[in-house]
């Protein structure tokens, strides 16, 4: 039983740690989209995206706008870079999520 709990909270810590990388990513995305691409940074709501008031609609234009890779095309290669980068902490976020909700069962059971 110990071990299973260890397990669930060695995961769950993997798993924030994980989150607040994929957060920073996003900060550093929207800074480099503020100065080289400005109308998209307007349209994924660059000013409030982390704020409490933030437009949920525009926020989830920018994961679809990562995750269909519609970033391939842009003019400039480190928004292309960054763009992959999160693409791969948000897929790697999913799994770390899904495993913590697994331990989360094992220990129920």
């Amino acid at each position: 039983m110990s071990n299973t709990i260890a397990l669930f909270w060695a995961v769950c810590l993997i798993c924030m740690i994980n989150m607040m990388r994929y957060f920073s990513s996003l900060r550093v995305l929207l800074s480099i989209l503020r100065q080289s691409d400005p109308m998209l940074y307007q349209a994924v709501d660059g000013n409030g995206f982390f704020t409490t008031n933030g437009q949920i609609g525009k926020q989830i234009r920018l994961v679809r706008y990562i995750n269909s890779q519609s970033y391939i095309n842009h003019h400039d290669p480190d928004v292309i870079l960054l763009c992959e980068r999160l693409r791969k902490q948000f897929i790697l976020t999913e799994m770390l999520c899904g495993a913590v909700v697994l331990c989360l069962v094992a220990l129920v059971i």
